[in-house]
Parts: structure tokens; sequence; C-alpha cells
């Protein structure tokens, strides 16, 4: 740290000290900072750092009557320590605020395979839950969301003074006023957007999706691909039909299962071959063998599933 702080320093810790509040409402103008100069989120991800290193030493308070007592009176303080004080002034202060912040109040919506759910929020945005889907939700907070496993398509009302929140794993979508859809498992995360646009990883990666615009994200290499979508495909599964543009198979199998109730595999040989077109789900639960000819396979029983294999 510098003798002196600098305009980014002082500004870079005022926004380290406001998102630390839990009612920080102001995303847009945050993101809009940080990406108005490449200093801006180094500044900012040095004194965030700095704070999480500072939390885990300072204890929460116990909370105690207040009293009015005249504060003491202060020495000069040293310009050198400025900035480190007044982190670990700002972490303080948080650290009391969570103490006595009123708690969130969680709740659990999940779909079995096959079935499919819409949950009506209470600030207006709706949200459908396809099939063997987990969603947890906040009666403290409707504008958070956590998708936990499976797949859900997000039709928010914007406000822009507290955007919508969806997380998935370790990863954060913010409403920019939306429609979308996000897929989330096996350490894979899927978002395309069919009206509006979000953020994804606002915190950090900063990428933003407009419609028309899908993202993939791999957990476990930290991989993110983006790609064109067409907006209207997007969550099609809600009308009965799946689009693809060089899916791998088991991406295939395991949206049908989802979708369908019935667990479809695919043989080793064909987990990643992509697959093109667009697969009408009308009458697949009862006889999945239909796909065959639109998946150049074989589409049979195999216990008390039905496998995806190659052709003999």
């Amino acid at each position: 740290m510098t003798q002196s702080s600098s305009p980014i320093e002082t500004a870079a810790l005022d926004w380290v000290v406001r998102l630390g509040d839990p009612a920080f409402e102001d995303w847009e103008t945050f993101a809009a900072w940080l990406e108005s100069d490449p200093r801006h989120a180094e500044a900012y991800h040095a004194l965030e750092a700095d704070a999480a290193d500072m939390a885990t030493i300072i204890p929460a308070p116990v909370l105690t009557p207040v009293h009015e007592i005249a504060p003491p009176a202060r020495r000069p303080a040293r310009r050198a320590g400025w900035m480190m004080g007044a982190v670990a002034a700002s972490v303080a202060a948080l650290v009391g605020y969570q103490a006595i912040r009123p708690h969130s109040d969680p709740y659990v919506i999940q779909t079995a395979p096959g079935e499919t759910r819409q949950v009506d929020l209470g600030d207006g945005s709706h949200v459908a839950l396809n099939g063997d889907t987990k969603l947890t939700l906040d009666h403290a907070d409707p504008r958070i969301a956590s998708l936990d496993r499976g797949e859900a398509y997000f039709s928010i009302r914007h406000d822009e003074a507290h955007p919508f929140r969806v997380s998935a794993g370790d990863k954060e979508l913010l409403d920019v006023g939306t429609a979308f859809d996000v897929t989330h498992e096996d350490g894979r995360l899927r978002v395309g957007v069919s009206e509006g646009a979000v953020m994804f990883d606002p915190d950090h990666a900063r990428t933003r999706l407009d419609k028309g615009r899908a993202l993939e994200f791999d957990e476990r290499g930290g991989v993110v691909r983006l790609s064109a979508v067409a907006p209207d495909s997007v969550g099609g599964w809600r009308q009965g039909s799946l689009d693809y543009v060089g899916a791998p198979l088991r991406q295939v199998a395991a949206d049908l299962s989802r979708q369908l109730g019935v667990r479809i595999t695919v043989a080793p040989a064909l987990l990643t071959r992509p697959f093109q077109g667009t697969i009408a789900l009308d009458g697949l639960k009862e006889d999945p063998s239909r796909l065959a000819p639109l998946l150049d396979a074989q589409v049979r029983r195999a216990g008390d599933a039905w496998e995806i294999a190659p052709l003999p």
C-alpha cells in the first residue's frame, strides 16, 4: 500500500464497505465502475482480500445496551496506516451488522423427473421448473434464488434498485431486465437468454449475456464457452421441444430424462457425439425408441432405462 491513498483506492474501499451490506442494491453502478478502468477491479479485489483476511480474526461483537459516551480526543493519524485502518474498521462494522441483521427464511421447491411446475414470486416474477429440479428461494427476499439442481426458466420483473440474483454452484447470475433459462447439473452450468440481459459472475468475470446469447461453464475446469442461440428456443421445453446446436449426446440424454421422467443413458462410445436438431417431446415418454432415426443411433431398453447406442 502506498503512503497516501489514491482516488481509485478510496473509491475501491467505499465499494468494499457498500457491498458488505446485505441490503446493497446498486449492482449496475458497481459493474459500470469496475468496467470503466482495469485498475478499478485490481484495487477492489486487493482490498476485498484484505477485508476477508481481517474478517477471519475479528470476532462478532457481544451485543450490550448502548450508552452515549463522549468520544475520546484523537491523536493525529499517520497517513501510512490510513487505508488498512479504514479496511479494519469497515470489517469490524460489517461483522457487527451481520450479528444483528434479520435472518433469511429459505424454502425449497422440488420437482420429480417428468414433473414441471411454475412458481409465482411475490415481486411479480415467475419461475418455471423443469423435471428433477431443486430450487431454493427465500421468504425474506423474493429477489434471490439458488438453483441447486436441474433446470429453471426465469421471467423476471426488472427492478434496477434491487436486481434479481440466481446462484448456481459458486457462480451467480445478475438480472439486467430478463427472461432466461438456467441448467445446473454434474458440475456444469448452462445459461440462455431470451429477453433482456444477464450478468454472469458479476463480482469477477462480469460477463454480460444479451438476448440471443448463451453460456456454458464447467465448474471443474473453470472453462467458459459463449455461443449464439435462437431466443425463441430458450426454455423450449416449456412448449414441448428441445433445440440443440452441436450438444453432446450425454447432454441430450440428461435433458430428455429430466423432461420425460424416463431414464435415458448413452453408451460410452457416443457420450460426446454432437447432435444438431430439434426434438419434439410429444409421445416420447411412451416410446423413446422414436428417437432412433433422429439421433442416427439405436434407442433400446436397458433394464429400467433406455440406452442410446451405436448402430450395429
